[in-house]
């Protein structure tokens, strides 16, 4: 991103609280600052509760972009989906982690905590913050996402 002052928010529930605070961490390093909704501990909770109003922030531009977790990346990507200006990927490797943001502009990161390593993880994070959207033919595809008929 080139903006001077980068903020990124991020949300998990108790499958993504340890890969959650490995990324923070490693945002922190990078120079993000991190707005954090939660959870924080890996007591089980129900991904809704968090996942709701961090998409509900990128939804109205709060924030450009966010990452979410949850055990499998599913429920969470489900749960921030629900918001007309969200697009929400989940992602398993770094090559869809660029093609989301590319290819669909993705705004919000859905990770699954319980099956991808820690490095794998911040490695499609770190793609994904830094990776723009080509637009062009793309645009047209993206713009049809929200389009019901």
């Amino acid at each position: 991103m080139t903006q001077s002052i980068k903020t990124v928010a991020i949300a998990s529930d108790h499958g993504g609280y340890a890969m959650k605070q490995f990324i923070i961490k490693k945002l922190k390093e990078d120079g993000w600052q991190v707005v954090d909704y939660g959870t924080d501990s890996e007591k089980s909770v129900d991904y809704p509760d968090y996942i709701h109003p961090l998409a509900s922030d990128v939804n109205i531009g709060n924030f450009p972009l966010g990452i979410i977790l949850c055990g499998s990346g599913n429920g969470a990507q489900m749960t921030a989906n629900k918001y007309e200006n969200v697009r929400a990927a989940l992602c398993w490797n770094t090559e869809q982690a660029i093609l989301s943001r590319q290819h669909n502009n993705a705004n919000i990161i859905s990770l699954p905590g319980r099956f991808v390593t820690m490095e794998d993880a911040w490695k499609m994070v770190y793609l994904f913050l830094n990776t723009s959207f080509e637009g062009g033919r793309h645009q047209q595809r993206v713009d049809k996402i929200s389009n019901l008929r």
